[in-house]
């Protein structure tokens, strides 16, 4: 799945991660696999926990809401793919690929099982549970684009 991928579902998602220790990929981008993965995971464990900064209210009501909007309509996001979450502590170079998946896997079992309110993304606002899932989905693929067979 490298290349231009997209995740229709957390299940495919947990495929590619999967896959990763028979067809190892490496990052052509400033992170490598493992800082991505954690980057990620550090995005859908602040869906649940709070992100530690927020854009202000405007911004997230209006910008943000829209910058969505059209992310979600064309099926795929794009951002700045070395740009860490507002806030976030830096995801470490040497942190290892097992753990970085594991990390991924779990924030995606909690997710899943969650059933309270969502937090506001930094960015986007107030998100339903299928709209946050999109968005972690896309981001997710945004970042794989980068990765090519190791």
């Amino acid at each position: 799945m490298a290349g231009n991928s997209r995740f229709g579902s957390l299940a495919q998602a947990r495929q590619a991660l999967a896959a990763l220790s028979a067809s190892p990929l490496r990052g052509t981008g400033t992170w490598n696999v493992a800082q991505v993965l954690n980057h990620a995971a550090q995005s859908v464990e602040y869906s649940l926990d709070g992100f530690p900064a927020l854009k202000p209210e405007l911004f997230r009501s209006t910008v943000g809401r829209l910058a969505f909007a059209v992310f979600d309509a064309r099926g795929q996001m794009s951002h700045p793919l070395d740009q860490p979450i507002p806030g976030a502590p830096e995801v470490p170079a040497q942190a290892p690929l097992d753990a970085a998946v594991q990390r991924l896997l779990a924030a995606f079992d909690r997710f899943e099982a969650h059933t309270g309110a969502l937090q506001p993304h930094f960015a986007y606002g107030l998100l339903d549970k299928p709209a946050y899932e999109r968005a972690h989905l896309m981001h997710l693929a945004n970042h794989w684009a980068e990765f090519v067979p190791a």
